[in-house]
C-alpha cells in the first residue's frame, strides 16, 4: 500500500545531517514548512515546491553568533551581510555593557558605547521600542538582545567615573526591568571600560537581582583579561552567586604578554566554579584584539594597528609605532593625538586561543565590529574559521563538536526556544555547507570578503543566502527570551 505523499515548502535531500547535539552526523532528508522543520529521514516519498540536492554535503543548525554588536546594524543594514554569509542565523546584541536600548544620550555617545554608532544612532529610550525597530526593519537575521551596564549607567548618571548611588541604581533596575518584560535575555557588563570600571561588584550585584525571576543571565566583559585575571573571574561568578543567574564571560582570553601560556589556569578556574553554579564562555577564533582606542594599552610591549580615527582618517592600517616614528613622538604621545580611534590588538597567543576555543564550555562568538571602516576579519570569518581553519585544517576538534559550539549550547545558554538543533518542530534556522572548501575569506588586511563553502542558509524556513548571492528574502526578526528547550536554562552549562 502506497502512503499518501505528505508536503513541504521545501525539501532537502542526501545531506550529512550534524544536529547541533555534538552527535556523529548522519544522512537525512529534512523538510520544512511554514518556518518550522516538520521532517527528518528519509523523505523520498514527499513533495516539495523546492527541492535542495544537498550530495553529501553537511547541513546544520543556523548559527548564533552569542556575541556581536550588531544593535544598530540589524536596523541600519538588515540585510546583514557580514553574518548570512557565514551561516550565522541568529545575532545577540547588547554585549560588554553597550546596547542601543534602553538608552536616552545628553550628549555624544560615550566611549565605548560609540561602537555602536554617532549620537543619532541611539534612538531608543525603551527596550520597546528597540524591538518594535527590529521587527520594522525585518532583518536577515533573529535577533536577541542584551540590555547594557553602561548604557544604563549613561542614562541614570551625570558622569561615569564614580560609583552609582542607590537612587540611581534603583533607575537602572527599573529601565532593566521595563527590557526583562519586553523579552530581554540578561544584563551585559563591560567593567574593563573607563565609563564601568569605577562601578563597584556591588553595583552590579544590585542590578542583576532582577535577572532571575524573568530567567535572564549576566554577561561580562570582565575588569581586566589581563594579570589580575581570576580576580576579575571570581567577580563574574559573584555576581552570579549573588543573583542566582548563570553567568557568561564574553570572548575569554590570556591578554598581554605576561599572561600568556595562563590558559591552563584560567580554564582550570572556569571548571572550579562550574562545579558549583552554572557558567560558560565564548571566544573568537584569532589571537587578536578590537576594540576603541585605551592608551592604557599603548606601552610598547605589542603591536597595535589603527582601524580608525576621527582626527587622522589616513592613519588607518597603520601601527602606532609607525606612525609615532613617522610623527617623532612617542607612542603614548601618538595614541593621544590620534583618539577618538579603534585598534586591533596583538595581544594573545595562539596556543591560549586554542586551549580556550576547545574547551566544552566555550561557545563561539565573533564580537565583529560593524561600523568599523577596517574591520577585525571576525566580523566576517569567525564561524567558517572554526568550521575550516580549527576543526578541518588543524583537527583542534571534530567538526560536530564545533558546530555544537556555534548551535545548541548558544541556544541552551541564552534560552532561545527551539533553535540550535535539527529537531521535528524547531524554528528552521539551516545552514549547508561544504565541509571540504568551508573557509574565511577575511584578512586583517582584506576584512570584508564572505566566506567560501557556506552555500544555503534558511532564516526561519525562509532560503536567504544561496550560493554566494543573497536571495532577496529576509524573515528574521526580535527573539524573546524563552525557557530552555531541555530540562532548565542551566541545564547546559
Amino acid at each position: 500500500m502506497h502512503s499518501h505523499p505528505e508536503a513541504a515548502d521545501t525539501l532537502i535531500v542526501g545531506a550529512q545531517l550534524y544536529d547541533g547535539t555534538g552527535a556523529p552526523p548522519v544522512e537525512r532528508d529534512v523538510a520544512i514548512r511554514d518556518g518550522r522543520i516538520v521532517a527528518i529521514g528519509n523523505l523520498s516519498n514527499w513533495l516539495a515546491e523546492e527541492v535542495i540536492e544537498a550530495n553529501g554535503r553537511a547541513l546544520a543548525p543556523g548559527f548564533i553568533d552569542v556575541h556581536t554588536h550588531d544593535d544598530t546594524h540589524v536596523i541600519q543594514s538588515p540585510q546583514m551581510l557580514p553574518k548570512i554569509t557565514q551561516g550565522v542565523t541568529t545575532v545577540i546584541v547588547g554585549n560588554c555593557g553597550i546596547s542601543a536600548s534602553p538608552v536616552s544620550l545628553k550628549g555624544d555617545p560615550p566611549d565605548p558605547m560609540n561602537l555602536l554608532g554617532e549620537r543619532d544612532a541611539f534612538q531608543y529610550p525603551t527596550f520597546a521600542a528597540y524591538v518594535e525597530a527590529v521587527n520594522a526593519a525585518r532583518p536577515a537575521v533573529n535577533v536577541g538582545a542584551l540590555i547594557g551596564h553602561t548604557a544604563l549607567r549613561s542614562n541614570q548618571m551625570d558622569r561615569l567615573d564614580r560609583a552609582a548611588t542607590a537612587e540611581e541604581i534603583d533607575g537602572m533596575r527599573a529601565q532593566l526591568e521595563e527590557a526583562l518584560a519586553n523579552g530581554a535575555l540578561g544584563l551585559s557588563s563591560g567593567l574593563a571600560y573607563g565609563s564601568a570600571f569605577s562601578a563597584p561588584t556591588e553595583e552590579v550585584m544590585a542590578l542583576a537581582e532582577p535577572l532571575a525571576a524573568a530567567g535572564a543571565l549576566y554577561t561580562t566583559h570582565m575588569r581586566t583579561e589581563f594579570d589580575a585575571i581570576l580576580d576579575a573571574m571570581d567577580e563574574a561568578y559573584r555576581v552570579g552567586r549573588h543573583a542566582h543567574v548563570p553567568v557568561v564571560i564574553s570572548h575569554l582570553k590570556c591578554a598581554g604578554p605576561s599572561n600568556w601560556g595562563r590558559s591552563e589556569e584560567v580554564l582550570k578556574s572556569l571548571e572550579g566554579a562550574r562545579r558549583m553554579q552554572p557558567i560558560g564562555c565564548d571566544c573568537y577564533p584569532y589571537n587578536r584584539s578590537s576594540s576603541t582606542l585605551d592608551l592604557k594599552q599603548v606601552t610598547g610591549d605589542i603591536d597595535i594597528t589603527i582601524t580608525w580615527s576621527e582626527p587622522h582618517p589616513e592613519m588607518a592600517g597603520k601601527l602606532v609605532k609607525e606612525i609615532a616614528a613617522e610623527w617623532g613622538v612617542t607612542q603614548q604621545e601618538a595614541g593621544k593625538r590620534l583618539q577618538p580611534a579603534g585598534a586591533v590588538y596583538h595581544n594573545m597567543s595562539e596556543d591560549d586561543v586554542r586551549r580556550i576555543l576547545s574547551h566544552p564550555a566555550t561557545m563561539v562568538g565573533s564580537d565583529g565590529l560593524p561600523n568599523d571602516p577596517l574591520p577585525h576579519p571576525r566580523l566576517w570569518g569567525a564561524f567558517p574559521r572554526v568550521l575550516g581553519h580549527y576543526a578541518r585544517d588543524a583537527k583542534l576538534l571534530p567538526l560536530e563538536e564545533a558546530v555544537r559550539k556555534m548551535t545548541s549550547l548558544s541556544a541552551h545558554r541564552f534560552g532561545l526556544a527551539q533553535r540550535g538543533e535539527v529537531h521535528i518542530g524547531y524554528h528552521a534556522d539551516l545552514v549547508l555547507f561544504d565541509p571540504a572548501r568551508v573557509r574565511d575569506a577575511a584578512t586583517f588586511e582584506n576584512p570584508q570578503q564572505a566566506a567560501d563553502g557556506i552555500d544555503a542558509v534558511w532564516v526561519n524556513g525562509v532560503l536567504t543566502y544561496r550560493d554566494g548571492a543573497v536571495t532577496g528574502e529576509r524573515a528574521g526578526h526580535f527573539v524573546a527570551r524563552g525557557a530552555a528547550s531541555k530540562g532548565d536554562a542551566h541545564g547546559a552549562f
